[in-house]
C-alpha cells in the first residue's frame, strides 16, 4: 500500500513514520519489520528474504 503522508499526517504519525521513504511490513496486523531510505533492488530484497519465502 502506498501513502500520501501529507495528505495523511495522522495515519503517519501512529505509525511512527518520521522519513520518507519508510516500508513497513506487517504479519497478523502488526509492524514486523521496518525499512527507512532509499535502497536499491537487491538491497530490499535481502532485507525481505525472510517474509518473501
Amino acid at each position: 500500500m502506498k501513502l500520501n503522508i501529507d495528505e495523511n499526517p495522522e495515519t503517519a504519525a501512529r505509525y511512527g513514520v518520521m522519513s520518507i521513504p519508510t516500508m513497513n511490513v506487517y504479519k497478523g496486523g502488526e509492524v514486523v519489520q521496518s525499512i527507512v531510505g532509499a535502497k536499491p533492488k537487491a538491497a530490499l530484497e535481502r532485507e525481505l528474504a525472510d517474509h518473501l519465502a
